[in-house]
């Protein structure tokens, strides 16, 4: 995907969708009739439709304009006409406009060779090589909904081994089940259950497998922790206050806290956020190394993104050792994207941070010993 906006002419004939159908629409979907919240009056099948999104919940349903805050989302081809879409039947779920011009260059690969493609951003997929699941081991996802890194790691394992996978939401862990049928991925296990409870403390070993799980079950573990999203993009929502921000540093410290439990003598977990903020990345980096002195910091293979960033009292070697995708910090400059076959490394990792969303990784290995890590 490209994140290079195109200049588009807007219609007259509009459509107002709600900022979660506007962030599907920015990432290649069509609009679906659900997400439609308002039309203009005349419009009806086969128009040529501008698409905006309501970023602030403020358009009232079925509304024939609106003059609100809104974003333009590119333009479609209506599917329906408004008579269709607000005729007060139940519900429609088909596509109501057919994004012909959205203004990102996003295509979609829905239902694209389904039994062999998941899609993921780049950081996405690092990270699971960063984890470097082996096959036989057993391995936990703590946090694994919607199951794309779920399906990389039992992929990597060969779907030789055990991967387990927890969520609390009961409709996104059938999606993970749904994933790993379809793509042939039997090593899966997926279950509901909050993964701050995974940890069983009576010390009676249960024999379904499910969970909780006692103490040093897992070969390795990974973290992608719930945050703040300020790396994803694009991206309707643009602010967040600075409660919504620090609510998620307890929540990330109860999860780290159970993964360490869990976590076998020399097993790695692997820690990351799709945010870019300081307090959700290193500061809860220099408080693992601290409140965990069985806890040493890994470097990371591949290394594709930059270094951790200043301000949580990490030395200069630890921070080369943390893996930082935050398109904000890459320097703009031209680049011949035709050239790139022959392009250097450093090329290549410039390109990648720049055309990417935020991410955060962390690697650590649990050792036997105390020793601290330089």
């Amino acid at each position: 995907m490209s994140f290079r906006r195109r200049n588009i002419k807007k219609q007259q004939c509009e459509a107002v969708v709600g900022a979660q159908c506007g962030n599907a629409v920015l990432r290649g979907a069509h609009v679906y009739v659900p997400g439609i919240v308002a039309a203009s009056k005349f419009m009806k099948a086969g128009d040529v439709i501008s698409v905006y999104s309501d970023i602030k919940g403020k358009c009232k349903k079925g509304a024939k304009e609106f003059d609100g805050t809104k974003v333009f989302l590119g333009n479609g081809i209506s599917e329906l006409s408004r008579k269709e879409i607000f005729n007060g039947l139940p519900e429609l779920k088909g596509i109501g406009i057919r994004m012909t011009e959205p203004i990102f260059l996003s295509p979609s690969f829905d239902n694209v060779l389904p039994s062999y493609l998941f899609l993921q951003n780049l950081p996405s997929a690092v990270v699971t090589h960063v984890l470097d699941p082996q096959p036989g081991e057993k391995i936990l996802d703590l946090c694994a909904a919607p199951g794309g890194k779920t399906t990389h790691i039992a992929a990597l394992m060969h779907d030789q081994g055990e991967v387990i996978a927890l969520d609390k939401i009961a409709n996104k862990v059938e999606k993970i089940k749904q994933n790993a049928l379809l793509l042939g991925l039997n090593s899966i296990k997926a279950f509901c259950f909050d993964g701050t409870k995974a940890l069983k403390l009576d010390m009676v070993k249960d024999a379904d497998g499910k969970p909780p799980f006692l103490p040093e079950s897992f070969d390795r573990i990974l973290l992608d922790a719930p945050c703040s999203g300020m790396g994803q993009r694009p991206n309707m929502a643009c602010s967040w206050t600075l409660k919504e921000v620090t609510s998620y540093q307890p929540l990330q410290r109860k999860l780290f806290t159970v993964a360490v439990e869990l976590l076998k003598p020399g097993g790695v977990l692997v820690y990351s956020t799709c945010t870019i903020t300081l307090a959700e990345n290193e500061e809860q980096v220099a408080w693992a190394l601290t409140a965990f002195p069985c806890l040493q910091l890994q470097p990371q293979d591949p290394q594709i993104g930059g270094e951790g960033m200043l301000g949580a009292g990490l030395s200069f070697e630890q921070l080369k050792r943390l893996q930082r995708f935050d398109p904000s910090a890459v320097p703009v400059r031209d680049t011949d994207l035709g050239s790139l076959g022959g392009a250097r490394l450093e090329d290549l990792v410039w390109l990648a941070n720049k055309d990417c969303i935020g991410f955060f990784i962390a690697k650590f290995i649990k050792c036997k010993s105390t020793e601290k890590d330089p």
